[in-house]
């Protein structure tokens, strides 16, 4: 299994409008072939910072996850509300 976790910084008048975005597509994430488990997390401090952590059967589920149009739909339409970069890990569990 494999771990992703996607750190994403947003314009503050934008962020109302990304949470709609997850909202409207968490359940089509979750139903994905090979994924098992999503959410979305808030950093506490900076309101306009946000995680998405889900989890994935394997790194060719998410590649698969990634190709999809579901996935460039959701990103077309919430990577123009970034004010930063987004970062990416995939992790896998130690213990």
């Amino acid at each position: 299994m494999i771990e992703r976790i996607v750190k994403m910084g947003f314009a503050p008048d934008q962020v109302d409008a990304f949470i709609e975005i997850f909202e409207q597509n968490k359940n089509k994430i979750k139903n994905f072939d090979g994924c098992s488990y999503v959410k979305l997390l808030r950093d506490i401090k900076q309101p306009n910072q946000f995680f998405t952590y889900s989890h994935w059967e394997s790194e060719e589920h998410l590649n698969n996850y990634r190709n999809s149009a579901l996935f460039k739909g959701v990103w077309a339409n919430t990577k123009n509300k970034f004010n930063q970069m987004p970062e990416a890990w995939s992790v896998n569990l130690v213990e």
